[in-house]
Parts: structure tokens; sequence; C-alpha cells
């Protein structure tokens, strides 16, 4: 049996910024993925990132995401130093948009949360559209501008992650699966994988759609079902676009090499990945409806996700019932990547022993189901 002081199980957003939190306190994981690293929901996401919130709210979904919005630059520059890779991180701005009364009645209602919040916003006059986002389509009821929104180029985050990792010197294993673990006394003392099995002090399990099932196995009570998302990616030289634009659950996100993506579907098709073609053609109708000039741009692919759900709009953050030394880190449905640095700097209070940054009573996974779903900025 080979072992290691922690293991961090999931090598997506959540769980290797885990292990580059818990590295930069000088502990080194062991982070292991059935897969290969960054390369499941993390890496098919758009990596929007909200703006900070400037007021504490009794919200724990928006304190959560408002740290995670303050820790991204500083966390950008950290992984640029370490490992000489740009993640991507711009703050571009973002623009809301409404076609419909009902939709405007929902802006509004998101306003008045961001004024609450003290988020910068701008109500922008018919007419005045272009000065914020030139492509935009003109026939929009409502739209609104957030200046402070951001983003990363998630490939490339994740990229940047596995770098610095391995740098620090966290044992890396993809392609290891996961099969239990040996408990003793309300222990984990080894996890089992395919490969055999690895002893450990402490685990996280932070495994995404994959985590409710390995719960299971432990009589665990955290489903998370995955939540399929398609995207298609456009190509155009023009750079058509310098806003993030979000109408309802999709978004027109641009790149600054004339790449835009345009997400996203979803979809309760269990663990099936395929795109299809209806969701590429319902994506493209809402990028050419938002911007009609993208009629004319090349579409160079498309992919999709499987984000893990939870039993309500929250993530589980927190020991699991009746383990000691087990912590779970997953359920973030759409937000994973922006709430993956608040999530691993709190889950790295407690694998250290030492009181949480934020209060995760509401996000414990023995919680009753929230009657509340978080609106939440989409990632």
């Amino acid at each position: 049996m080979t072992a290691t002081e922690v293991v961090v199980i999931g090598g997506g957003a959540i769980g290797m910024s885990i292990a580059y939190a818990l590295a930069r306190e000088g502990v080194r994981p062991a982070l292991l993925d059935r897969d290969a690293l960054g390369r499941g929901a993390s890496w098919s996401g758009a990596g929007m990132i909200p703006p900070h919130c400037e007021r504490i709210t009794t919200n724990p979904t928006t304190d959560l995401r408002s740290w995670s919005a303050l820790l991204y630059p500083e966390w950008s520059e950290a992984l640029r130093d370490e490992t000489g890779i740009d993640n991507g991180y711009r703050r571009t701005g973002g623009i809301d948009v409404a076609f419909t009364e009902d939709e405007e009645t929902e802006l509004k209602a998101a306003a008045g949360r961001w004024r609450a919040e003290r988020i910068v916003f701008e109500r922008l006059a018919p007419g005045d559209f272009a000065r914020v986002e030139p492509a935009l389509t003109a026939e929009a009821r409502a739209v609104y501008f957030l200046p402070d929104r951001a983003q990363i180029r998630n490939p490339r985050h994740l990229k940047a992650l596995a770098a610095a990792l391995e740098l620090r010197g966290v044992a890396l294993m993809p392609h290891r699966r996961v099969i239990g673990f040996d408990v003793v006394g309300g222990r984990v003392r080894a996890v089992r994988t395919e490969s055999g099995p690895i002893g450990c002090d402490r685990v996280v399990v932070a495994a995404g759609a994959w985590t409710g099932e390995l719960l299971g196995d432990l009589g665990v009570m955290a489903p998370t079902p995955p939540l399929k998302g398609q995207i298609v990616l456009l190509r155009d030289d023009r750079m058509p676009l310098r806003r993030i634009i979000e109408h309802g659950k999709n978004y027109l996100v641009p790149r600054d090499d004339g790449r835009i993506l345009i997400g996203a579907t979803e979809e309760d098709a269990g663990f099936d990945n395929r795109t299809t073609d209806e969701a590429r053609r319902d994506l493209l109708a809402v990028a050419h409806r938002l911007c009609p000039s993208l009629a004319r741009s090349e579409v160079e692919r498309s992919w999709s996700g499987l984000r893990p759900g939870s039993m309500d709009s929250r993530p589980y953050l927190g020991l699991a019932p009746g383990l000691e030394n087990l912590v779970v880190a997953a359920g973030h449905k759409r937000a994973g990547l922006q709430l993956a640095p608040a999530t691993a700097e709190v889950i790295a209070d407690l694998v250290l022993g030492r009181p949480t940054r934020i209060d995760l009573s509401a996000y414990r996974i023995d919680r009753p189901p929230s009657m509340v779903i978080d609106p939440a900025f989409r990632s």
C-alpha cells in the first residue's frame, strides 16, 4: 500500500484548486481522477467570473461567490508567476439582455440584488447599447451593463493549476479510478483504486457528478445528478464582441483571439455527454438573435460537459456525516469555476483543522434541502 497525508479525489477545477490551496500551505496531497486531469465539466465551461460584492450579505452562496471573485486576480497572478502560463483572466465587463416584459421584470429584480450587494451596474438607454457593445442587437427591450464582470480561459487555468501542482510536488494520478474506501472506527484509512489502495490521514471527495455514487457506497446521502451542458465555439477574425453577453440561461463569451463561446444547454441526460444537432441549432439561434453579425462567423466545434448538481441550489461543503476525516466539496452545478478558489480555501481550512473563514452550516451534507433557490451567476 502506498500512503499519503491527504488524498483529493477529483481532478477538475474544484479538486485541483483544493490541492493547490493545500500545497501553498506546505501539504503535498495525492490528486486522483478517473480520467485525464481537468478534462471534465471544468474544461467544458466558459470561465465567467461574477463581480465582487462590496457588502456582507445573508446569502451563503453570494458570500462564497464574492470571495472567489476577490481571489481570482491573486490566484491568476500567482499561477502565472509560478508556471509562466497566463490563464486569461480579463475584466471584460458583461451585459444582461431582456427581450420580453417578463424578462425585463426578472432583470429589474436582479438589479435590486446587485444594488443591495453594491455591485456596480448601469441600465443602458435605448439607442445607447452600441456604446458598450456595438454588436448587440438593437431589438433588445432592456440591457444592463456590469463593468466588473471578468473571465478566465478555463482550459488554460486548468493547465496552469496542473503545472503548479507538479512544481509543488503534488502526486498527480490521472486515470486512477476510485472503487471504494477502507473505513475503520469512523475514519477512512485507505482509498481503494483499480491500481491498489492508497493509505491516508484525510480524504477530500471533489469528484463532480460522480461524487454522489462514491459517497453512497459509504452510506452518505449527497446526490450529485449530472446536468448536461452543450457549448458551441465560433471563430471570427473580425473580433466582433467586446463584452460577455447573458440572456437568461444562455451566454456569449468573447475570447481575445476572436473565438466566441455560445452556451449552454441544461439537460437531464444522465451521463450521456454526446453533442446533438438540435442543441447546436438552438445555441446558434441564440447567438444570432443577440448579435446578428455572428451569422457570418465560422463554427469551429462543439462539446458538452456534465455539471454536478445537488439536492438544492447549493454545493456540499463540509465533513461527511459519520466520518471524521472525509471532507466533501461537490455539487456546484453551473458555478464550479467561479466558486473554485473560495471553495478551495475553505476546504483547506477544514483539512488543516482550523476555523473556516466562511460559515459552512448552509452547505453541510446533511442539511435539509433549501426552499430558496440562490440566484447565481453562471460560469
